[in-house]
């Protein structure tokens, strides 16, 4: 069937694969067992994936490149596209859903982290709108972080949330890993911010400059490059540092936060 061609398309395009892989590095720090992360880790990589098919649309973004190869409306067609994504979104709840090796609360719990992420008035969908409404205009810098807290931190931050919740951590870590979470979200945008202005479309898998072409918020269009840059690395050392209540060995999570902010040195 041609909508599971375009769905295969774009989920097994490549690409970093950050979001499950930090549901499996949250979750192993609390000794999660590998399978009780795998159907969450592949959730999120869904709902990001379907994120995308729907950001690249002529109505959003209208990008041609993603992960290195033509946008599913480019590659098939627009409608194909939309359907593409309505059934990864969906895919990714009934993954959770039918997770026999987690306890049916724990399945309700994530379930409703993911939806709360995905959507409004605090989640994915709710920054993707308020990006829209800040094109072309001079957004203040409060309006920006929370753009990008929305648009990528919020399922960023359900990802370690997901990770320690299979993991069974005790209340204070979990709430260390949800501000570590949140902030390596900001991050990681910022330092996406960074690479659209320094890098091409061959290192970036998707087209160079396009923020800037769309006049878009972004932390470079108020404080250039370095600031930026310098931004970035206040919020590693922050991010990292949201993780000392965390009694328990933790260099993963420390490195995945270098790791990101080593993009855009």
């Amino acid at each position: 069937m041609r909508l599971h061609e375009a769905i295969r398309w774009s989920l097994f395009a490549g690409g970093k694969r950050f979001r499950p892989a930090l549901v499996f590095a949250v979750g192993r720090t609390f000794d999660a067992p590998m399978e009780k992360l795998v159907r969450t880790a592949a959730a999120v990589e869904m709902i990001h994936t379907y994120s995308l098919i729907h950001d690249d649309l002529p109505s959003m973004d209208n990008d041609d490149l993603r992960r290195g190869r033509l946008t599913c409306h480019k590659k098939f067609d627009e409608a194909t596209a939309i359907l593409a994504g309505d059934v990864l979104e969906t895919l990714a709840f009934q993954a959770v859903a039918e997770d026999a090796s987690l306890s049916p609360d724990m399945r309700v719990i994530l379930i409703a982290e993911l939806a709360k992420a995905a959507g409004t008035p605090a989640g994915m969908v709710a920054g993707q709108q308020l990006d829209l409404e800040a094109e072309g205009k001079d957004a203040p810098i409060a309006e920006i972080e929370k753009i990008h807290r929305l648009k990528t931190g919020a399922l960023i931050a359900a990802c370690g949330r997901a990770g320690a919740i299979i993991g069974e951590g005790y209340t204070v870590e979990a709430h260390a890993i949800s501000e570590y979470a949140a902030n390596l979200g900001l991050l990681f945008q910022v330092t996406d911010d960074i690479l659209d202005v320094t890098q091409t479309t061959e290192d970036l898998g998707k087209t160079a400059q396009k923020d800037i072409a769309a006049n878009k918020a972004t932390y470079p269009s108020v404080f250039g490059i370095e600031e930026t840059k310098a931004l970035a690395r206040r919020l590693c050392d922050e991010t990292i540092l949201k993780l000392e209540p965390i009694d328990r060995p933790k260099k993963l999570l420390v490195d995945i936060a270098v790791h990101i902010l080593e993009r855009c040195s």
